[in-house]
């Protein structure tokens, strides 16, 4: 494996806030079948209103969410997933993200991870596991909410 891909595949099984549940295996089928992608200062990744028929997994680079009307999200960076919302329910994007400086990412597209999904089931179970808890830290992110495991006791 080029030292490129081991150095990205570092940056993405590192990170507290992307796809938490893939193993070292998984790591390496998906940078094998992803496509490098490349984003300028400025540049549009996810435009609000138009399907992303995958996602991107940044290696490089930060990006900012947008949402007219709104205040701004957390930028999201290095071995976070961005286009999951539309990639799951095959929706038209709810957010602008864009280019906070060079970026560099992997994209997966819908076909590419179907196909690695019927081969590899447990990969397809790792890689929604890890959408779901994303999704779940955003929206608390998002809402204000601290997760805490107590809540029920008091």
């Amino acid at each position: 494996m080029p030292k490129v891909v081991q150095q990205d595949l570092s940056v993405l099984a590192a990170a507290k806030n992307g796809l938490l549940y893939l193993t070292a295996n998984d790591w390496a089928l998906v940078a094998d079948k992803a496509a490098r992608v490349n984003f300028k200062l400025g540049e549009t990744i996810v435009h609000r209103g138009k399907p992303t028929d995958g996602v991107y997994l940044f290696i490089k680079g930060h990006a900012k969410v947008l949402l007219p009307g709104q205040t701004s999200f957390p930028a999201i960076g290095p071995g976070e997933v961005c286009g999951e919302m539309s990639f799951l329910d095959e929706l038209p994007a709810s957010v602008n993200v864009v280019a906070q400086e060079a970026v560099e990412a992997y994209f997966l597209d819908r076909t590419t991870l179907q196909s690695l999904f019927e081969l590899f089931p447990h990969l397809a179970s790792r890689f929604y596991r890890s959408l779901a808890t994303n999704l779940s830290r955003r929206l608390r992110d998002t809402i204000g909410a601290k997760p805490s495991r107590d809540a029920d006791k008091e």
